[in-house]
């Protein structure tokens, strides 16, 4: 009976520190520039997913949309922690996207534990929107996909790296990642000529 106790509470430990390790979402809008599974994966490693042995597989969706005007972000949690997102642009590349957001933690007997991120208020280019569909506590139903829609740059690039980033309170440290997961999308954005052009923006390179 002992031995059945306490297999008992170590499974139910385990599954309670696998539970509280992760953290999920998929990019269901815009088109993900990954392949990816039911929960989203690859997208532990930053700017924009992928994992330190799978980079994974890119879908090669281009979204096109109007400089100026909102494109509709579309997110669902796949495996809930406390958090929230953030949205950001890169012009030319994925290394223009910001570095993620800066982490409070505190001492636990499985290492450091995420507390809370800074959220930048106002934004700064290249972040469009930050602090996104705070939430904290664990829904008893499925949770339903957040979704909102974000203001772009009144500007013109072929190929813009459109990233969404998830901070996991909560959370041990992830290797890559951190406490945070990736996703990203390729947009195409056309500058609307009725409008002036947003200033600040890195210029597009040929």
């Amino acid at each position: 009976m002992k031995f059945s106790l306490r297999l008992f509470l170590v499974a139910t430990v385990l599954a309670f520190a696998a539970q509280t390790a992760m953290a999920h979402f998929k990019l269901l809008e815009p088109a993900s520039w990954l392949v990816e599974n039911d929960l989203g994966d690859p997208q532990k490693a930053g700017p924009c997913g992928g994992t330190n042995t799978d980079w994974g597989k890119p879908t090669y969706a281009v979204t096109k949309a109007v400089g100026g005007q909102k494109i509709h972000i579309k997110v669902q949690e796949t495996v809930y922690h406390p958090g929230h997102y953030r949205v950001a642009l890169a012009v030319n590349s994925p290394n223009e996207l910001p570095p993620d957001p800066k982490v409070t933690t505190r001492d636990s007997e499985r290492g450091p534990q995420s507390v809370s991120a800074v959220i930048d208020n106002p934004v700064q280019i290249p972040v469009l929107a930050d602090g996104l569909f705070v939430h904290s506590m664990r829904p008893s139903n499925p949770m339903p996909p957040f979704e909102t829609d974000v203001t772009l740059p009144n500007i013109s690039c072929k190929r813009c790296t459109l990233q969404i980033v998830q901070f996991m309170a909560e959370h041990g440290f992830n290797n890559p990642g951190g406490y945070t997961y990736h996703h990203c999308a390729n947009v195409q954005i056309t500058a609307d000529s009725s409008k002036p052009l947003d200033k600040g923006w890195p210029a597009e390179r040929p």
